[in-house]
């Protein structure tokens, strides 16, 4: 598996929207879902969002209705569109594609998402 290369971060005021891209070794074969992370500061990496190779998806409670997880198998990208945003949300995001074997693949660098007025 490749290092994931995530992108589309930025600084956006509370309300605002987001797209986030990764970039990643993603198969229409997965067997695990891949997943979107975040880690604030002083937090622990946290789950926000997973998407099957089949686009079924799965969100944490906090971001349920405000954010969509989908994905391009053909262009070995998954994205996270991110809406209504809140300073809460302001962390650093990941993906990572589980390996064979559902540990945690490699991680990339993230991209930064910071919400504030």
């Amino acid at each position: 598996q490749v290092q994931p290369v995530e992108s589309g971060g930025g600084l956006v005021q509370p309300g605002g929207s987001l797209r986030l891209s990764c970039v990643a070794s993603i198969s229409i074969f997965d067997i695990y879902p891949t997943g979107w992370y975040r880690q604030a500061p002083g937090k622990q990496r946290e789950l926000v969002a997973s998407i099957t190779s089949g686009g079924r998806t799965n969100y944490a409670d906090y971001v349920k209705g405000r954010f969509t997880a989908s994905r391009d198998n053909a262009k070995n990208t998954v994205y996270l569109q991110m809406n209504s945003l809140k300073p809460e949300d302001t962390a650093v995001y990941y993906c990572n594609v589980p390996t064979r074997n559902g540990a945690a693949g490699p991680w990339g660098q993230g991209t930064q998402v910071t919400v504030s007025s």
